[in-house]
């Protein structure tokens, strides 16, 4: 006599089996039920704790079938103990998203003034702009800057940032900044005279960034009372080796760059 199973259910009718995706922190998925999306940053009795890109928290129970990755529905369990250590943070600040790729470029800009502007950028928010689509360009000054962004023609789909050195009320800076009147360009700026005086001396061994006399050149001024060689390259090398995150610039820049990603991705 012949065996039957009790579930009579078709195979093909039958659920498919969730899979199952380890909690590790920073791991992006999406709760389908709030729309929240957000990387994991700890597991706790049954539920998980996400934070998304502005720094929200939510609690979810780990339930079967409860989350997206990469629009695949998963469960996600807790990691198994001794599993491997990922970053959680970006040197930014942000939520690390290991493994992300690149997206391609936006037709949106951010514009720095020179080339030290942009490499510190890029160590601090690198990470950031590749997942946002977002190139930075540096300019030599901003004596053009009107004619700069006219021949960029921002639009709602493409918009461009500025930042811009030494920006404060009275400036050549500030008078330059006030001319540019597209509401699809945004300048901003710092009130140091150049780049190197947003990274914190603390974090570079040094009591505080000189007084250089009006008149001479502020950098070779800053290298020679500080007792550094006078070549303002090497010097730059030194500063920017002491910059490991967010924390070794003043919030003068960190709000003023956050300002500008979120302008040109909005």
């Amino acid at each position: 006599m012949r065996q039957y199973s009790a579930d009579l259910t078709p195979p093909w009718k039958k659920p498919k089996p969730v899979p199952e995706v380890a909690a590790q922190p920073g791991l992006v998925v999406e709760e389908p039920g709030t729309g929240f999306c957000g990387a994991v940053i700890r597991c706790e009795a049954g539920t998980v704790t996400l934070e998304d890109r502005f720094g929200k928290h939510r609690v979810f129970p780990m339930e079967p079938g409860g989350f997206l990755l990469e629009g695949r529905v998963v469960a996600l369990v807790r990691p198994s103990p001794g599993g491997p250590a990922r970053p959680t943070r970006t040197a930014s600040g942000s939520v690390a998203v290991p493994g992300a790729r690149a997206r391609v470029a936006r037709a949106g800009r951010i514009y720095v003034e020179g080339r030290h502007d942009a490499e510190l950028v890029e160590k601090v928010w690198g990470d950031d702009l590749r997942i946002e689509g977002v190139v930075v360009e540096y300019l030599e000054g901003v004596d053009d800057l009107p004619s700069i962004v006219s021949e960029f023609a921002p639009g709602p789909d493409a918009r461009l940032g500025v930042l811009v050195d030494h920006l404060v009320p009275g400036s050549k800076e500030w008078r330059i900044a006030k001319s540019v009147t597209s509401e699809h360009a945004l300048v901003v700026g710092h009130p140091y005279i150049d780049i190197w005086e947003a990274v914190k001396p603390s974090s570079l061994g040094i009591e505080a960034w000189p007084r250089v006399p009006h008149g001479q050149d502020w950098k070779r001024g800053v290298c020679r009372a500080l007792g550094w060689p006078e070549n303002t390259g090497a010097a730059w090398q030194r500063i920017l080796s002491g910059v490991h995150s967010y924390k070794d610039l003043e919030p003068e820049l960190l709000g003023r760059v956050e300002e500008l990603i979120d302008f040109v991705t909005s």
